[in-house]
C-alpha cells in the first residue's frame, strides 16, 4: 500500500513515497492558485501510473485547501486533459 500524497511545504512540492523512492511535483503559490511547475518520477518507477497518482493526490489537496491549479508542466496539462472531472480546479 502506497503512502498518501503529502504537501512538503518546506520544499514547495507534493510528494508520493513508493518503496524507497519519492515521486514529486514542484509548485509555486499565488494568492489563489498552485502552479505545478515540474513533475518527476524516479526512473525505476516510470510507466506504472505513479505520476498520475501523484497529481491526483496533489489535486485533492489543492481542492481541500480551496485553491485552483495552474498547469505549468506538460504532464499536468495532459493529466487535466484526460481527467475532465478535475476541470473545476483549473484557474
Amino acid at each position: 500500500m502506497e503512502a498518501p500524497v503529502r504537501d512538503n511545504k518546506d520544499r514547495s512540492r507534493f510528494e508520493l513515497d513508493v518503496k524507497s523512492e519519492i515521486a514529486f511535483a514542484n509548485y509555486r503559490l499565488t494568492p489563489s492558485a498552485v502552479i505545478i511547475t515540474h513533475t518527476e518520477t524516479p526512473r525505476a518507477l516510470r510507466g506504472r501510473g505513479i505520476a498520475s497518482k501523484l497529481i491526483k493526490g496533489a489535486l485533492d489537496l489543492i481542492r481541500r485547501d480551496g485553491r485552483k491549479v495552474i498547469a505549468g508542466c506538460g504532464f499536468v496539462v495532459d493529466y487535466l486533459d484526460k481527467h475532465p472531472e478535475d476541470a473545476d480546479l483549473v484557474a
